[in-house]
């Protein structure tokens, strides 16, 4: 491939719909969670380009109505697994070999399949399984999916493009070759997005996928796979397997053909999984690469000249949007006194507003949590800062599981600043606030860069242009995506590439052309013209 051959493609960000009472995309959406919600849909196994039943199933339930049933999903057993490695392995061959522009082809496709005809149904099954709101369900499972099929084209295109200089005497080029083997794609439950593309990125560059989607996330895995299919991925290049992940996993890593691992999820199980793959790595024909995205313990820190309005209201959306499921929830924020009252008083109006309960009321800025696993943890607590001396919760404090997992937005202030709720990942609607003397903002910089494992994201909100500088160098390490005067979250592929490190992952940088370099092994190819004859050097005589 060499330069200028293909102009690459410019990729554009999907617009986000509004949803506002009356508009055409609001109906479509109510109508389509309407008639998914009244019926039942029976997920299968996704293997070799057919579908499988195992006829052990699990059924699926929306986290707001635990006891109503959507559907079911069926169990592999070990022998699917092998089946997938199996027909992966061999559909790996004429998948790389196809040209790369005709893997571009049918993604481009996908997306445009989600942006017209299935664009509310993959909303609706969002909001349904994994309870989002319609504007958490559109910002993720509908523009942010997009813009990963797009970018992902765009960056491609421009790594091919990337080719080394030539001389007269030999032609220099790179073939960007997929990985030697199949990989494995482990995705969460909170974002369609990343259940969308941490296989199909993988798929684009020429490798062929097993993927396990989170059980909490099927309902919309099954949409996706709809779209693959219709787009034309062809059998055996994505294969999609549901179940026991310990025995997935460890039949997926016992092949010697496993080649990468694509991950986002809890960081004991990443770490777990990098274990499994130390203690296997004699037997693997290559090193298999290895990409995670993990937990975050993500912060806000206000500076004595913000506006304290705009801190309440990145507190706010930060920690609460999506029930504080976001691996880039603001979960710890450190406040600084003089702005404090005014900081506190507008956080607390603005929960006062705040609504819980289904999304298909789209007046509910919030709805459940996803299980009752991680309700209970999360009331666990709420009822142990209830009574600890040095916490007070200053709103929210209530849940309830009789429908729905549903937690009130919970800010508990603390005068600790290593308190339990502001070390530890909770992963739910609850932030922790430490107020600090204006005096002490230096070493309460160095307070939050030492605080937790995690480097996912962070932010700091401030007018004083010094004591963001100061911020910025300081926190260096301790958030991958930093941000300046807003929210720690809302990454937008192909502007904010995402990824943090420590215990976050590997800062692989999902939604950047770095992500997809991690699944190419390039070989590089001389061409002489004219081929020596002669062994002797003029220095010989």
């Amino acid at each position: 491939m060499g330069k200028g051959f293909f102009k690459v493609p410019v990729a554009v960000n999907e617009p986000v719909k509004t949803y506002a009472p009356g508009s055409p995309e609001r109906e479509a959406v109510l109508a389509e969670y309407a008639k998914m919600y009244k019926s039942t849909v029976d997920v299968p196994l996704y293997i070799n380009g057919k579908h499988i039943k195992t006829n052990n199933t699990r059924t699926m339930s929306p986290p707001h109505d635990h006891k109503h049933v959507v559907g079911t999903y069926h169990l592999a057993e070990k022998k699917h697994v092998e089946e997938a490695i199996e027909t992966s392995l061999a559909a790996r061959q004429a998948w790389a070999d196809l040209p790369w522009e005709h893997r571009a082809g049918i993604f481009l496709k996908a997306a445009e399949l989600i942006a017209g005809p299935y664009r509310a149904k993959i909303n609706a099954a969002t909001m349904i399984a994994q309870s989002k709101t319609i504007h958490q369900a559109e910002i993720d499972s509908a523009c942010e999916l997009i813009d990963f099929l797009r970018f992902n084209v765009q960056f491609m295109t421009e790594i091919f493009n990337d080719q080394p200089a030539s001389t007269s005497d030999a032609w220099n080029r790179i073939e960007y070759r997929p990985l030697e083997g199949f990989t494995y794609a482990v995705t969460p439950f909170n974002f369609t997005a990343i259940a969308g593309n941490l296989p199909s990125c993988m798929a684009l560059m020429g490798n062929v996928v097993i993927w396990k989607p989170s059980n909490h996330q099927i309902y919309s895995a099954k949409v996706i796979m709809d779209v693959f299919e219709e787009a034309g991925v062809p059998a055996g290049v994505i294969n999609v397997v549901f179940g026991d992940p310990a025995m997935i996993t460890e039949t997926v890593m016992a092949s010697p053909d496993f080649s990468g691992l694509h991950y986002t999820g809890s960081t004991s199980v990443f770490q777990n999984l990098w274990k499994q793959i130390g203690n296997n790595i004699a037997n693997y024909k290559t090193y298999p690469r290895i990409v995670g995205e993990t937990g975050g313990k993500d912060f806000i820190v206000a500076h004595k000249t913000a506006d304290a309005k705009q801190v309440a209201t990145a507190i706010v959306r930060g920690a609460f949007e999506f029930q504080g499921q976001k691996c880039s929830a603001a979960s710890r924020a450190y406040i600084s006194k003089s702005i404090w009252a005014d900081v506190k008083k507008y956080v607390i109006e603005d929960l006062k507003t705040i609504t819980l309960g289904s999304p298909e009321d789209m007046s509910n800025f919030m709805t459940a949590v996803i299980h009752e696993a991680s309700f209970d943890k999360l009331a666990s607590y709420i009822d142990k800062a209830k009574n600890d001396k040095n916490a007070t919760i200053i709103s929210g404090g209530n849940y309830d599981k009789s429908k729905g997992y549903f937690i009130e937005p919970t800010v508990i202030e603390t005068t600790d600043p290593k308190y339990s709720t502001m070390c530890t990942e909770l992963f739910g609607p609850v932030i922790t606030v430490y107020v600090y003397d204006d005096k002490d903002y230096s070493a309460t910089l160095q307070l939050v860069d030492g605080t937790s494992e995690y480097a996912l994201t962070g932010a700091i909100i401030a007018k004083d242009r010094y004591a963001i500088d100061e911020a910025t160098k300081v926190l260096q390490n301790a958030a991958g995506n930093f941000y300046i005067n807003d929210k720690p979250t809302g990454a937008v592929v192909g502007q904010q590439p995402f990824g943090g490190a420590r215990a976050s992952g590997t800062n692989d940088k999902a939604g950047s052309a770095q992500n997809l370099l991690r699944w190419i092994s390039p070989r590089m190819i001389k061409e002489t013209f004219v081929t020596p004859v002669d062994y002797r050097y003029p220095f010989l005589g």
